[in-house]
């Protein structure tokens, strides 16, 4: 399954595969759609002074430019989006005056960001992301329903469970100055790799790069091991340090609001992991990451958090929280390891035989009667013999084939090909059996139970 080329990090789904894809955008948007959020698409690319101004990421920005240009072609700096939180931010800045806020979207666009590819890292990926802006200032409580829509989002997909991790950085940085620590966001960028490289290289890397002390060190570490559903709970483990600040408690009032999106029986996989700083220099507040639960090495798949001045503009600036899905990342893992697949190749639920080329006629006719009904369908485009069609139809997953009546009516036969019952039939009136109409979406658990016990994810 998945992808064959010799670019690697650049997915190139089989029909089934993007089946599956587009299955996912489908089920994604509706839900956006539900809790209000309104789509928008922004351009591809933008200029390097707006992607380089956010963060860590000046390695992996693709550069964009003409191949005949001449050196003082205006547009010549220009750069291909790496997620769509910054050219969002561009464009409130650019519309405010058209938009009405407090401005809820959605985009489900792709990004490129060329890091090196791997388990679920790609350098071309599609995501999809909500945010709510605002003009005047912007609660917690919003940081508290992008979370919620994203985790019933994530629960109504044919998925493995996906745990959302959350932390704020009010949090981490007051318990920094609390340590009488200056750089603040070098500290941030490094612990946000604890995941990535493990505790004794970012103990080293604090020490040795950061300038920390040893028990700065050990103190950034041991906060960041604090993970829990109880706010009490991570209140005392906090109370032990003995530290004291403004900011910090904020951080974690903040969090408490936060963690109430766990309380539902369907949300319970919602709780606080301090070692969530995220890498990118905008979020301000609350931060989040969604990981899958039982595979515990792969990527994170949901990532995002509050940032108070990413949209600004000499004194304006627009408080903003959002979300995105990696949704390139799920199917690295679901396709590539066959724990989704769609339950055929087309969405063709029928087959419609071709008799001879004299009769081709009739097997259109009864191809534009089943489709005027919303049932998709195919006619075979060689008179071959029966068999051939039929296994052509089986080796698609398509269910039905229909043998016109070569005498001319309308009616046929149909065969179900996976059963072998041939019952005649109207077009003008038959219906598919109940799950045969549309492609369904499979998931299958024995594939996931397997991998869970013995896979390199854990």
């Amino acid at each position: 399954m998945g992808m064959q080329s010799s670019l690697s990090g650049y997915p190139e789904w089989l029909p089934e595969d993007r089946i599956v894809e587009q299955a996912l955008v489908r089920s994604i948007q509706q839900r956006f759609e539900l809790f209000g959020f309104a789509p928008i698409e922004t351009r591809a690319i933008e200029p390097l002074s707006v992607l380089l101004a956010k963060g860590e990421t000046d390695k992996e920005i693709y550069v964009l430019r003409r191949l005949q240009a001449a050196e003082d072609e205006p547009d010549k700096t220009v750069g291909l989006h790496f997620d769509l939180t910054v050219p969002f931010a561009r464009y409130v800045m650019e519309t405010r005056s058209k938009l009405v806020f407090p401005l809820r979207r959605y985009q489900i666009q792709k990004a490129w960001r060329g890091e090196r590819p791997g388990l679920g890292r790609y350098r071309e990926f599609l995501q999809a992301d909500i945010d709510i802006i605002d003009r005047d200032k912007l609660t917690v409580y919003s940081d508290l329903e992008v979370i919620q829509v994203v985790s019933e989002i994530i629960a109504s997909l044919p998925i493995p469970q996906i745990d959302i991790l959350v932390n704020n950085r009010k949090i981490l940085e007051g318990f920094y100055r609390a340590l009488g620590i200056t750089a603040i966001t070098n500290v941030l960028r490094v612990v946000d790799k604890l995941h990535k490289i493990g505790e004794t290289s970012v103990f080293k890397q604090l020490t040795d790069v950061v300038g920390l002390s040893e028990d700065q060190a050990s103190k950034c570490l041991a906060i960041a091991k604090i993970r829990g559903h109880n706010i009490d709970d991570i209140n005392k483990s906090i109370a032990t340090f003995g530290v004291r600040n403004e900011l910090l408690d904020e951080g974690l009032d903040e969090l408490a609001v936060v963690l109430t999106a766990g309380a539902g029986k369907s949300r319970s996989f919602i709780f606080a992991d301090l070692s969530i700083a995220r890498g990118l220099d905008y979020y301000t507040g609350t931060v989040c990451e969604g990981r899958f639960t039982q595979f515990t090495n792969f990527p994170s798949v949901v990532a995002g958090g509050r940032y108070d001045n990413l949209v600004s503009e000499g004194s304006i600036k627009l408080p903003g929280v959002g979300i995105s899905i990696g949704i390139s990342r799920i199917l690295g893992l679901v396709l590539h390891e066959g724990i989704v697949r769609a339950s055929r190749k087309t969405p063709s639920c029928v087959l419609v035989a071709l008799i001879s080329d004299e009769l081709r006629d009739m097997s259109a006719k009864t191809a534009d009667m089943l489709r005027n009904r919303g049932i998709a369908c195919e006619v075979f485009p060689r008179p071959v013999k029966y068999g051939k069609q039929i296994q052509y139809a089986s080796r698609k997953g398509i269910p039905y084939v229909w043998f016109p009546d070569p005498a001319g009516s309308e009616g046929g036969e149909v065969r179900d090909i996976r059963t072998g019952t041939q019952v005649p039939a109207n077009p003008a009136a038959w219906l598919p059996a109940e799950g045969d109409l549309e492609v369904q979406i499979v998931r299958d658990d024995g594939v996931m139970e397997k991998l869970s016990k013995d896979s390199g994810y854990r």
